[in-house]
């Protein structure tokens, strides 16, 4: 057969009908707006393998669903943006289905390219905006993200943007209030709160914090998102006490673990799930609810100290289960 033949009898793709096909599927999708939220029951596991420490200790005491609304809580040095890479890494490896959305706002230029070199993947898309940048692009790469992220929570998938930080998104439309998609009539000129942050900034955050949720038609919209304190800016506090309550999984890293090369530094009494019972296995809950009553009366710099010590003897949190399970 001649190459001639061969072409002739390829299909004709006709473009018109298919952008049509899509026009159909995208009307007939229910808006993400209106699906119906739930509390998250599936689970995102973190651990693999004995190291890093991080994702084995949230795994047991902090655990991630889809569809969670996470705050990482972070003093200045603390390992925050460890501790965000190492959840990244984690949810590629363990779900690399699931498509992972990498906001970086006001971010260095050197910190960017390092999330570019390690956090790599096929679902995984990189917004970010270097601090050397204009206020106003700071906002629209979160715009996009979440867009494009609701766009395929639509379609039944599971997405999960980490945002680092909400912290430095409110101080970017605090500069600029007109950076954020919207009505005319209802950008800038908002009430100004303490700490010198107009209202408008915070209900930035609350638009994007608030979209995550798992939908009980299919798929999610997870954030993970960081928030910054004991920064010496009221700003930012105002910020964080905004934010504070308004998850359904707060990690907390703390200062003084920091400061003494405790690491992961995680505030383990200060850090839980909301309703975790929904994603943690009975012998899970179990242990949990076991070590913290055992450790509850220490300081909570030896509380995180003996946690990590009971992760550095295990190399896995079956095996730490089953420890704890035989001590009784």
């Amino acid at each position: 057969m001649s190459k001639s033949i061969f072409i002739s009898q390829l299909p004709i793709i006709d473009h018109r009908t298919i952008k049509n096909e899509e026009q159909l599927v995208a009307s007939t999708r229910t808006p993400f707006e209106k699906l119906t939220a739930i509390h998250p029951n599936r689970r995102i596991i973190l651990e693999t393998g004995p190291t890093p420490i991080s994702t084995r200790l949230m795994d047991l005491f902090v655990p991630l669903g889809f569809g969670q609304r996470a705050l990482v809580v972070a003093p200045p040095q603390a390992g925050k943006t460890t501790i965000l890479r190492q959840i990244a890494n984690a949810i590629q490896k363990n779900h690399p289905e699931t498509s992972l959305f990498l906001c970086l706002v006001d971010e260095r230029p050197e910190e960017v390219t390092e999330w570019r070199m390690e956090v790599q993947g096929p679902n995984v898309k990189l917004y970010a905006s270097s601090f050397d940048q204009e206020s106003a692009r700071h906002g629209r790469i979160v715009e996009q993200a979440l867009v494009e992220a609701k766009r395929q929570a639509e379609q039944g998938k599971d997405v999960v943007i980490l945002l680092d930080s909400l912290t430095r998104l409110a101080r970017a439309h605090n500069l600029n209030s007109d950076m954020w998609a919207g009505p005319r009539n209802q950008r800038g000129g908002g009430r100004t709160l303490s700490g010198g942050i107009d209202a408008r900034a915070l209900e930035v955050g609350r638009h994007v914090f608030g979209a995550a949720r798992a939908i009980e038609e299919g798929g999610s919209l997870t954030i993970i998102a960081s928030c910054l304190v004991e920064t010496g800016s009221r700003l930012d506090e105002v910020v964080y006490e905004e934010f504070k309550g308004t998850g359904n999984l707060e990690i907390r890293l703390s200062r003084e673990l920091a400061d003494r090369r405790i690491f992961p530094a995680v505030d383990v009494a200060a850090s839980s799930t909301r309703q975790e019972e929904r994603l943690l296995t009975p012998p899970e809950l179990r242990t949990m609810a076991i070590l913290r009553r055992k450790l509850a009366d220490l300081p909570r710099r030896e509380i995180t100290e003996q946690v990590i010590h009971l992760f550095e003897k295990t190399s896995s949190n079956a095996q730490l289960i089953e420890a704890v399970t035989n001590q009784g």
